[in-house]
């Protein structure tokens, strides 16, 4: 497995496998690595000929009172589970190498960036969308494969992607959750104890608003009762809960007629936790 401190060391690596005849699938991650991520690279593995995952704790996307100091960072056991998966680069550059100094380009999807998560974090798509076109074209790859917990960012990379013509394809993983369904996030391991328990609220909201919606009922009636399930982790603060279309993010209203998604952002402490599910009413055939 090489280990890639430089742009440079990453693009021979690349250029390498390419002349070869090799295809490349990327995982972009901010490391601390757990079973989520290494589910995003076993499907890279199987998809591709070569597999490169990048570890970068991307100052750009966070606020000014966020937790990029206190982000969890563990380089020696991320290293260790990924040459157990057989990953054959990993990128690790540090800020200055990513971003040089006096750089002042960015990229930016003004619609997508503004709205849910990008309301209550300012910025931070921004910083997403900048740090992902600077991955893709150090890495080049045929294939990106992102998690669809974060799912307000994989629909705002596959739009990106599209704008920009960019030539990869971006796949998606289903959300990986623990045994008592929390979806897993790097920031977990800074849940007390007891808001790790609460926390269990958000999938059962989820879960509770999946079996809602087969009778296609009004979206003010799914988001009543995804909010009755959150009341439940008494500690959470609830951010937002929002219901929208599944592949456009557009707001919904009246009865659920077509696959919408949900989308929590709940906070316990100075923790936030994120999560989603998309759910489809029963007259959707298929459905």
């Amino acid at each position: 497995m090489k280990i890639c401190r430089t742009r440079a060391e990453l693009r021979q690596a690349v250029r390498g496998w390419k002349l070869a005849g090799e295809t490349v699938g990327l995982v972009p991650t901010m490391g601390y690595l757990h079973e989520g991520h290494l589910g995003l690279v076993r499907l890279a593995r199987e998809k591709a000929d070569r597999a490169v995952t990048t570890i970068f704790v991307n100052p750009t996307q966070f606020g000014p009172n966020e937790d990029l100091d206190t982000y969890p960072r563990d380089e020696a056991r991320d290293l260790a589970l990924l040459e157990a998966e057989n990953v054959d680069a990993v990128f690790m550059p540090d800020v200055t190498e990513m971003y040089g100094a006096g750089g002042d380009t960015f990229v930016e999807v003004p619609g997508l960036s503004s709205i849910l998560q990008g309301a209550l974090r300012p910025g931070h798509f921004r910083g997403v969308a900048t740090v992902v076109t600077k991955l893709f074209n150090i890495a080049t790859p045929d294939f990106a494969v992102f998690g669809e917990k974060d799912y307000q960012q994989l629909t705002l990379i596959r739009q990106m992607v599209r704008d920009l013509d960019m030539p990869l394809e971006i796949v998606a993983h289903p959300t990986v959750r623990e045994a008592d369904g929390l979806a897993m996030s790097s920031r977990n391991v800074r849940l007390s104890p007891e808001h790790r328990q609460q926390a269990v609220a958000l999938s059962r909201s989820l879960s509770a608003a999946e079996a809602l919606a087969t009778s296609g009922p009004e979206i003010d009636a799914l988001e009543k009762a995804v909010r009755a399930e959150l009341a439940e982790a008494r500690d959470g603060d609830v951010q937002s809960v929002d219901i929208r279309d599944a592949e456009t993010l557009a707001a919904l209203s009246g009865p659920l007629k077509r696959p919408a998604v949900v989308l929590l952002a709940v906070r316990f402490g100075a923790v936030l936790l994120i999560d989603q599910r998309v759910i489809t009413p029963r007259s959707v055939p298929g459905a």
